[in-house]
């Protein structure tokens, strides 16, 4: 049954339901993202048995100045990685997308990707029902397909509009990222590439092609190339008046 059209005592005893699944998987200390998958699984850049841990914050900074305007590389990167499909209706999900920015004063123009900016203190994890919204250890802040009930008030608490609302039935989905009608789904840097010690499609794609306007890295590492660039050159996080501490910074804007 389409969650719009159940009554308020249809979603909360599925709330339950799902809430009580949620709390017995806890107690195995794994939690079922999909069929054959757990949580502790996707930690593959560790011992399997260990999860994600705080020592680590995971994060992107992003040089507008050698992002090109009409690039959409890391668009294209994204959306082939997680099979998401490349539509023009404005309900097909978009992890992430350009913006253009121009500064009214000196009419300098700015181009640059928009995505989850995976705050240090997310609203959108603040204001789930269900716990489907959550943040792990290293920062990186994901959906649980199978807790979220479509209720989409996530995506009203992004100041960043970040989040999609998957509408229609999905095929030939990448087998590493689960996604399911009638869910909310964002980027998860890659997730499933980071968990293995590699780099979000993205990052990988602005690399190849010589632009190199994507820096993915340890925020907590302060050796780290990110760390370095963020300490010697200013950087802005969008929205830093409402002290969510993303985990994306941008330079030159």
């Amino acid at each position: 049954m389409n969650e719009q059209n159940k009554t308020a005592e249809q979603v909360i005893e599925d709330y339950s339901r799902r809430k009580f699944l949620g709390t017995s998987a806890a107690v195995g200390a794994t939690l079922a993202i999909a069929p054959g998958i757990t949580l502790l699984d996707m930690a593959q850049a560790r011992p399997a048995d260990q999860a994600a841990s705080s020592k680590n914050r995971w994060g992107l900074l992003i040089d507008s100045n050698k992002c090109a305007t009409g690039c959409d590389d890391c668009v294209s990167a994204c959306f082939k990685e997680n099979a998401i499909k490349e539509g023009k209706k404005e309900t097909d999900s978009q992890w992430i997308r350009k913006i253009e920015l121009k500064d009214m004063q000196s009419g300098r123009t700015s181009s640059l990707p928009m995505m989850c900016q995976h705050c240090a203190e997310p609203p959108c994890v603040d204001v789930c029902p269900t716990g489907a919204s959550f943040k792990r250890a290293d920062g990186i802040v994901l959906v649980d397909r199978h807790i979220c009930i479509g209720c989409r008030y996530c995506m009203m608490a992004c100041p960043y509009k970040a989040r999609s609302f998957v509408h229609e039935e999905l095929t030939d989905q990448n087998p590493d990222v689960p996604r399911g009608k009638g869910c909310v789904e964002s980027c998860t840097l890659c997730v499933h590439r980071v968990d293995k010690g590699e780099q979000p499609a993205c990052v990988e794609a602005c690399s190849s092609s010589g632009k190199n306007a994507m820096i993915f890295g340890d925020l907590n590492d302060p050796n780290s190339e990110i760390s370095k660039r963020i300490a010697e050159t200013a950087t802005t996080q969008v929205r830093a008046d409402l002290q969510l501490n993303p985990g994306v910074r941008y330079q030159g804007i």
